[in-house]
């Protein structure tokens, strides 16, 4: 597909400089989004006492004695 695009812009310098800063910024912004997402579990984890990955007693013990 790269080769497609890069058939689609041609020799077109403004174009393919575009295309770079274009790439550049997804690249930043998905930098951004895993920073983020990493926060979000750390103040997840420490409002649920870090205890996001496990089942509370309840559940586990309703969910066996319906099995």
């Amino acid at each position: 597909m790269a080769k497609a695009l890069l058939g689609y812009i041609g020799n077109d310098a403004r174009l393919i400089d575009e295309t770079q800063r274009l790439r550049r910024r997804v690249a930043e912004l998905e930098a951004v989004v895993l920073r983020l997402q990493a926060e979000n579990d750390a103040l997840s984890a420490q409002l649920h006492d870090g205890d996001l990955l496990t089942v509370p007693d309840a559940i586990g013990d309703h969910a066996s004695t319906r099995a």
